[in-house]
């Protein structure tokens, strides 16, 4: 289960939590210009727009978990169980892999409103990246600096919503969140105020109780109406790192404790929470295991490169001493 959204502070901002029992190796990742980008039903693109994000590198291709491009365009994927249909090669479209979306559009799309002109023409190929690693499940959440929208393929075919939240969690399908969160419309961050009986003499004995009722479960249509209160409601800073940091406040509000949640394969956890800057294309996260936040520079890159720069994850949890350090059993 994840949880991914954009945020307005200083600038725009983009990221997810990504939940689940163990890692895929994964590091942050740009692409440069000229690396090539093959597709299994399509011609290779030898040049496409840079960008940066999270991804597991198999035999030297990148699977992205999320990403942003050089203009700001953002895509991540989270599971969809059930829901998600992906179809054989079909004739008069473009077909491509779930596991090729992610660099296609980023590699290709500056808006939102490109990233649509795509979709339509799109078939999601039902196609492995290798026959002994199943396809992933997804959704996507497609974001730039003026809208998010929602890409969902299902029986119906390939959908694109609006999502005026800026958020997305996992199932059931979008529409049923975006119908889910009007039940909450009476939540407030302010004082709870009676309504339940004017006549009576009746008090709130907390603060917050004007969101009485925020679902507190780790369900993804909770943490959707959670993660939209928080970021709705949050104070928006002006300034780059506070910025940031309410950015990770927002998915702290989201993320998964090891223990809460047991599979069959163990114990899902926030494996790691990402948040770029798409203005700047700063990429920053931290992991389950260290809570320090930590960021990789696009800008900083030989973006007419051919070859992948990627960076291990810092898993060590960094502390600093303020009196010296001291022997730790």
């Amino acid at each position: 289960m994840c949880t991914a959204l954009d945020f307005h502070g200083k600038h725009h901002y983009f990221g997810r939590n990504l939940d689940w029992e163990s890692t895929f190796g994964e590091e942050v990742t740009v692409t440069p210009r000229n690396f090539p980008l093959p597709y299994r039903a399509g011609e290779t693109d030898f040049r496409h727009f840079a960008f940066l994000g999270m991804a597991t590198l198999l035999e030297g291709y990148p699977l992205y978990f999320d990403g942003t491009n050089e203009y700001g365009l953002s895509v991540a994927g989270l599971n969809f169980v059930g829901n998600a249909v992906y179809r054989p090669l079909t004739a008069g479209k473009e077909n491509l892999t779930p596991y090729e979306l992610i660099p296609r559009l980023l590699g290709t799309c500056r808006t939102v409103s490109e990233a649509r002109e795509l979709l339509s023409r799109l078939s999601l190929l039902n196609l492995p990246v290798r026959e002994d690693i199943p396809l992933a499940e997804l959704h996507w959440l497609i974001a730039d600096r003026e809208e998010s929208a929602v890409l969902e393929a299902t029986a119906e075919g390939v959908l694109v919503w609006d999502d005026p939240m800026g958020v997305l969690t996992n199932n059931p399908p979008f529409p049923y969140h975006l119908e889910h969160i009007n039940e909450y419309m009476n939540l407030s961050a302010g004082e709870a105020e009676n309504r339940f009986a004017p006549g009576l003499s009746l008090r709130s004995v907390s603060r917050g109780m004007g969101a009485l009722g925020l679902p507190g479960d780790i369900s993804s249509s909770s943490r959707f109406i959670r993660a939209s209160f928080a970021k709705w409601n949050s104070v928006i800073p002006r300034e780059e790192i506070p910025s940031v940091g309410q950015f990770f406040h927002i998915l702290d509000m989201v993320s998964q404790v090891e223990g809460c949640v047991r599979t069959g394969k163990g114990c899902e956890r926030t494996q790691y929470s990402s948040c770029c800057n798409t203005d700047l294309g700063i990429y920053y996260y931290k992991t389950y295991e260290n809570s320090q936040i930590n960021a990789v520079q696009l800008f900083h890159e030989d973006l007419e490169g051919t070859e992948l720069v990627h960076y291990p994850l810092r898993r060590t949890q960094a502390i600093y001493w303020e009196n010296g350090k001291g022997e730790i059993g």
